[in-house]
């Protein structure tokens, strides 16, 4: 099989010229694509950032030649019009053709609430994924040249919506999400489907992969989803690969003290509005639960150990998130001790 290997730009980690220098080295050292979050607000109050995604990537797009490019992920659904995305990932697609990736997701609290968009509070994953549909039918619709009115009742009621500047190929949308239900909606809905690694062996073989793999055998074209058609030919799964590598251990594993909001239990993450809130319910963990969501690994074997496994589940892209403060000497190490070796699984698999 064919295995593609990204690297996950950490937008709530570094300012935006130097993320984006880190983005024109993966491609240097021999990355596939480059992934980036889009939040407003950080995971953390004290260190953190939160460039705007899109135009990052603009940027980024003119300064490298081949890596592909993505969000993993943005929430076109409430801080944002999916109108407005729709016009912007358009435009960036045109200035990046065949380049790039709308990667997807139903939010989080962080992100949302601060923009004073929600009054009402932060609504239940039900009505979040239904506006994540509708967002999803109404930018593919605008992709495809329409002149868009909405029916009533709709969420976002736009009237003669049309884009002048088109993508000259469909846009890839990948959906994330962490439970069976978004993944079968990833698997019907999507061009793609994202995870994140460390949760578990049996999520993804039991839970996760199947239902992506329902929701591809139900796809279907005609009302209420006229705009879903046959996957995208090169339909991925996609992991961020969450990876601490260095060749010293103790500092592997205190790289990943940074990023101990992802240890959160999932409704306590996705609740919390504030990133001080965020940082202090964080820090408040061992380093040894912050680092049982990811890769802590001192030698190139454990790694590729590590990523067979999710490979043999049927993962087809692996996005390497590594969490320290100095990326390029990431960068660097794992591109001449681990990339090779990724690169052999992804040919014997």
């Amino acid at each position: 099989m064919s295995l593609t290997i990204g690297y996950k730009a950490s937008a709530e980690q570094f300012p935006p010229a130097e993320l984006a220098r880190y983005a024109v080295l993966a491609e240097q050292v021999g990355f596939d694509s480059v992934f980036v979050s889009d939040h407003v607000q950080p995971w953390r109050e004290r260190g953190g950032h939160a460039p705007a995604a899109l135009p990052w990537l603009s940027y980024v797009a003119a300064r490298t030649e081949r890596v592909l490019l993505g969000t993993s992920v943005l929430t076109p659904t409430f801080r944002y019009h999916p109108g407005v995305i729709a016009q912007e990932v358009a435009t960036l697609a045109e200035l990046a053709p065949g380049r790039i990736v709308l990667g997807v997701g139903t939010g989080e609290a962080l992100n949302e609430q601060v923009m004073g968009v929600l009054p009402d509070g932060w609504p239940p994953f039900g009505a979040r994924l239904a506006r994540l549909r509708e967002a999803v039918d109404l930018m593919r619709r605008l992709w495809a040249g329409e002149r868009v009115t909405a029916a009533d009742g709709a969420t976002w009621p736009v009237a003669g919506l049309r884009l002048y500047d088109l993508p000259p190929q469909p846009i890839p949308i990948w959906i994330a999400g962490a439970g069976p239900k978004i993944a079968g909606v990833a698997g019907s809905l999507g061009d793609g489907f994202i995870a994140t690694s460390g949760k578990g062996r049996e999520l993804y073989v039991d839970d996760l992969l199947p239902a992506v793999a329902a929701g591809l055998a139900q796809r279907t074209v005609g009302p209420p989803q006229r705009t879903v058609g046959p996957p995208h030919p090169t339909y991925q799964r996609m992991l961020e690969l969450k990876v601490s590598y260095d060749p010293d251990r103790a500092r592997a594993l205190e790289n990943c003290r940074f990023w101990a909001p992802l240890s959160l239990p999932p409704q306590t993450k996705h609740s919390l509005g504030d990133a001080a809130a965020m940082e202090a319910a964080a820090d408040a963990l061992p380093i040894e639960q912050v680092a049982r969501r990811w890769i802590v690994a001192s030698a190139p074997e454990q790694v590729v150990a590590a990523a067979a496994e999710y490979v043999e589940m049927g993962f087809t892209h692996l996005v390497v998130h590594g969490p320290g403060p100095d990326q390029e000497r990431f960068l660097r190490g794992f591109a001449a001790d681990v990339l090779p070796a990724l690169r052999a699984l992804g040919r014997s698999a």
